[in-house]
C-alpha cells in the first residue's frame, strides 16, 4: 500500500512533520488527488472482501502453515487438550512451540480479526498449552502501523469538519494496535489531544471473518473428547470475542466507558481519566496526557509516600470496579500514564472493558479473604459456587487440589512467585483439568486482576499488594452486605415467599385429598446426558450396520449355495448375489474400522 506521492514526513524535525500535516496540506489540490486515489483503492479492496473469498484465504493460509490437520484429526486435538491440562509428556514442548509459531504466523497473515482472536486466546491459558500461548503472546506487541494517508482519509470522512478539525496532526502514531492507531494532534481551539482511529476496512473484515471463525470453532468443538467438550465452550468463546471486538470497533462505546471511568475515579485524588472531546463510530478524540507510562517515569519523580498513595488508590479503584462486576480488562503499564504536570495517574484506553456476574465476583473476593486466614476448606467451598461441575467432574478430587493450592498462598510476599493473579490462573486450570465449566468473563477478570497486581508491584515494590487489598476489607464487606440486603435484589424472594404463604393451605388440601383417594403419585423421569445419548446412538448405529451386514452376507451365501441352476432360471440373480456378498463384507469391514478408530481416539 505504498504511495508514490506521500508528503515528506521524513524530515528530521518534529515541527516539520507537523507542518506537513496541517491545514496547508489538506487544503491543497495534491491532497485532494491523493485522497481520491486512496478512496478508490479502499473501495476496490472492500469489494474483494466477501465470505467466500475470505474462507478460501483462510483455508489457503492454514494449509500453507500446516494447520489444517488441527481441524481434521481428533487425536491431535485430544493431545493438545491434554497438554493444556498439564498431563504432559517429555519432549512435547518443542513440538508445541512449533505449532504455536505456525498459528501465530497464520493469524498475522490473515489480518486484524485473527490477530485480535490470537490476543483473546492468550488470556485463555487454561485452553491451550503454555508453549502455544507463549508464542501467541507475541501478538500483543506493537503492530506495524498503516501509512498515515489511509488514516487521514478516515478522519476526513468521519469527522463533521473533516481534517479541518485539527490545527495539525503528527503522522507518526504514538500507538498502533490490530484494530486502531493513536496519533497526537492539536485542535483548532489550541487543545492538545490524542486521536484514536479505527483502521480502514477493519469493521468490514471483522464482520466477514467472524462467521468463518464461528464455523471453525464449532468444528473444533465437535472434535474435542467428550469430557473436555463438556467443560469447554469454543462457540461461547467466539461469542465473547465477537461482543468485545464489536465494542472496540465502535469508538462511541469506548467514549461511554471512558465517561463512566471518570465517574469512578472522582473519589481518588491521585487518579484521573482523560476528558472526551469528540467521538464518532470510527474516531475518538480525547485529552492528551503529557508524561510517561507507569513503567518509564523517572525514579525520583515520586517520593515513597506519593508512590504508596497512588498504589493504594489504584488498588481500591480496581476493587471498586471488580465488586460492581465491571472491570478494565487491560490495566497494564502502557495504559497507565503519569502526568508530568499534575503527577496524577491517568487510566487510558477503555476499549477492553469486561463485565461479569456480581455474585461470582463476590465469591472470588470471599475466597481471597479465606485464603489469607488459612481457611482452605472454606475457600474451596466458595469456589465451587464459581466453577460449574459437569458429569465428568470428581468434586472430591477438585476440592483436594484447590485446598493444596491455597496452602501455598497463605503468607506470600511481594517478590515471591505466588501472587493472586497467578492464583486465579491456576484455579482456572485446575477447574478445567477436572472438567468444570468456567463462567463467562472469568479469564479476562483474572487477566485484569493480574495486570493490576503487577502494576502495583511495579509502582511500590516495598509494600505487599495483599496488604493493600486488605485495607479495602471494610469496603468489600460493605458492598457485599448492601447487595444482600438491597430490597431490589430480594424482590424475587419476597414475591415467591408471599405467594407460598398465600397458597399453602390450598396446596396442602390438594395433597391430602389425593392421599385420601389413594391417588398420590410421584412421577420420576430419568434422562441420559447428551454425551451418553451420543454414545448410545453410535452403539445402536454400529449394531444396526453389523446386523445388516450379517443379514446380507447370509442371504448372499444362501443364494450362492443354490448353484448355477437357480442363476439360469432367474436373470440377474448372479449379479445380485455378487453385489450383496461384497457389499456386506465392505460394510462389515467399515464397522470394525469405526469401532477400532473410536477406541484410539
Amino acid at each position: 500500500m505504498a504511495m508514490a506521492t506521500l508528503p515528506p514526513w521524513e524530515a528530521p524535525s518534529q515541527a516539520t512533520r507537523r507542518a506537513d500535516w496541517s491545514e496547508a496540506w489538506w487544503s491543497s489540490p495534491r491532497w485532494t488527488e491523493q485522497k481520491q486515489r486512496i478512496q478508490a483503492e479502499l473501495a476496490a479492496l472492500e469489494a474483494c472482501i466477501t465470505p467466500r473469498r475470505r474462507l478460501r484465504a483462510v483455508i489457503r493460509t492454514l494449509a500453507r502453515h500446516g494447520l489444517l490437520h488441527l481441524f481434521q484429526d481428533r487425536r491431535t486435538i485430544k493431545s493438545l487438550a491434554q497438554d493444556a491440562s498439564h498431563r504432559r509428556h517429555p519432549g512435547r514442548d518443542e513440538r508445541l512451540r512449533q505449532i504455536g509459531r505456525r498459528i501465530r504466523l497464520a493469524l498475522q497473515e490473515l489480518g486484524p480479526t485473527f490477530i485480535k482472536l490470537g490476543q483473546v486466546l492468550v488470556t485463555r491459558q487454561e485452553l491451550l498449552p503454555d508453549p502455544i500461548t507463549a508464542e501467541l503472546a507475541q501478538l500483543l506487541d506493537r503492530v506495524p502501523p498503516m501509512p498515515f494517508p489511509y488514516i487521514a482519509v478516515v478522519l476526513d470522512e468521519e469527522l463533521p469538519e473533516g481534517l479541518q478539525t485539527f490545527a495539525w496532526i503528527d503522522p507518526d502514531p504514538i500507538g498502533s494496535a490490530s484494530l486502531a492507531q493513536v496519533y497526537r494532534a492539536q485542535l483548532r481551539d489550541g487543545r492538545h489531544c490524542a486521536v484514536k482511529v479505527v483502521r480502514p476496512l477493519a469493521d468490514k473484515l471483522f464482520q466477514t471473518d467472524i462467521a468463518n471463525i464461528a464455523n471453525l470453532a464449532r468444528r473444533l468443538q465437535r472434535l474435542l473428547p467428550p469430557p473436555i467438550a463438556a467443560s469447554s465452550d469454543l462457540p461461547g468463546l467466539i461469542r465473547d470475542y465477537y461482543s468485545s471486538v464489536q465494542s472496540e470497533l465502535d469508538m462511541r462505546i469506548e467514549a461511554r466507558n471512558t465517561l463512566e471511568g471518570r465517574d469512578l475515579v472522582e473519589e481518588f485524588a491521585t487518579l484521573s481519566v482523560p476528558e472526551v472531546y469528540l467521538a464518532t463510530r470510527r474516531v475518538l478524540i480525547t485529552e492528551y496526557v503529557d508524561g510517561w507510562n507507569i513503567k518509564d517515569f523517572p525514579v525520583d519523580f515520586f517520593t515513597f509516600e506519593e508512590r504508596f498513595e497512588r498504589m493504594v488508590d489504584l488498588a481500591h479503584l480496581y476493587i471498586k470496579e471488580f465488586l460492581n462486576g465491571r472491570y478494565h480488562a487491560d490495566p497494564h503499564g502502557s495504559n497507565l500514564m503519569v502526568c508530568r504536570h499534575t503527577k496524577n495517574i491517568y487510566v487510558i484506553d477503555w476499549g477492553m472493558v469486561g463485565r461479569m456476574d456480581a455474585l461470582h465476583t463476590e465469591a472470588i473476593f470471599r475466597h481471597l479473604l479465606h485464603i489469607r486466614l488459612n481457611q482452605a476448606e472454606d475457600a474451596a467451598e466458595v469456589m465451587l459456587d464459581v466453577f460449574e461441575p459437569t458429569p465428568y467432574t470428581d468434586v472430591g478430587r477438585l476440592k483436594d487440589q484447590l485446598r493444596s493450592l491455597y496452602i501455598r498462598y497463605v503468607d506470600t510476599d511481594q517478590s515471591g512467585p505466588h501472587n493472586w493473579g497467578r492464583l486465579l490462573v491456576e484455579e482456572i486450570r485446575i477447574a478445567m483439568d477436572n472438567h468444570c465449566r468456567i463462567p463467562t468473563g472469568l479469564s479476562l477478570w483474572a487477566k485484569g486482576w493480574s495486570a493490576a497486581e503487577g502494576t502495583a508491584r511495579w509502582l511500590c515494590p516495598e509494600i505487599t499488594y495483599h496488604t493493600v487489598v486488605e485495607t479495602a476489607d471494610v469496603q468489600i464487606l460493605r458492598r457485599l452486605l448492601a447487595r444482600r440486603f438491597n430490597y431490589r435484589a430480594n424482590a424475587a424472594w419476597i414475591a415467591e415467599a408471599s405467594e407460598l404463604l398465600a397458597t399453602l393451605p390450598r396446596r396442602l388440601n390438594k395433597i391430602l385429598e389425593r392421599a385420601a383417594w389413594n391417588d398420590f403419585k410421584l412421577p420420576v423421569e430419568a434422562r441420559l446426558s447428551e454425551p451418553a445419548q451420543k454414545t448410545l446412538n453410535r452403539m445402536v448405529n454400529r449394531a444396526t450396520l453389523g446386523l445388516l451386514s450379517g443379514t446380507f452376507f447370509l442371504g448372499a451365501a444362501l443364494l450362492a449355495a443354490l448353484g448355477g441352476g437357480a442363476w439360469d432360471r432367474i436373470p440377474g440373480l448372479a449379479a445380485v448375489t455378487t453385489v450383496a456378498l461384497w457389499g456386506s463384507m465392505g460394510v462389515g469391514v467399515y464397522t470394525v474400522w469405526r469401532v477400532l478408530r473410536s477406541h484410539k481416539a
